[in-house]
């Protein structure tokens, strides 16, 4: 039997509860899902390629049908070489729709024969946004119960608060 290999890829800077949610629900329908961790050298992440592949492992118990790696380039090239034919991405609301319609399209054109899977972020983690969550820590918010504990102990570090 042919075993089922999905991508799953972000900047996961940091890991959320909402990034957990799509890798957990996705593990529900493919054998194996590659959480690919963008590096996009004209960003300046709060944490490295390295801490984020260690944090998203920590994060899921080091779970074996997930494998965590960091790709630069173009997405469907990683997805053939990580012999996927499914690229899942997570959507929060429709202002997330029209850029990932735009991209699954792109990606088709350049890769007929890898499909787009959208699915939507469970409702308790609809509002998540990486972005925000570094926001309202920088500022001295709470935000546990919003990214794992292990990322919140390192956002706390890294942020001094």
């Amino acid at each position: 039997m042919e075993t089922r290999v999905a991508v799953y890829p972000g900047s996961f800077d940091p890991l959320t509860m909402g990034h957990m949610d799509i890798i957990q629900r996705s593990l529900k329908s493919f054998d194996r899902v590659v959480v690919a961790v963008a590096v996009n050298p004209s960003k300046e992440p709060l944490f490295s390629e390295e801490e984020r592949i260690l944090q998203i492992r920590e994060a899921l118990g080091h779970d074996p049908r997930v494998d965590v790696r960091c790709f630069q380039g173009l997405l469907v090239e990683f997805a053939r070489e990580m012999e996927a034919g499914i690229i899942v991405r997570g959507l929060r609301a429709i202002s997330d729709f029209e850029y990932e319609f735009q991209m699954a399209h792109m990606n088709h054109q350049l890769a007929p024969d890898i499909e787009t899977l959208f699915m939507m972020t469970g409702s308790d983690h609809f509002y998540v946004s990486s972005r925000l969550v570094k926001e309202v820590c920088s500022l001295g918010g709470d935000v546990e119960a919003l990214v794992p504990p292990n990322v919140y102990k390192a956002l706390k570090l890294r942020m001094g608060k």
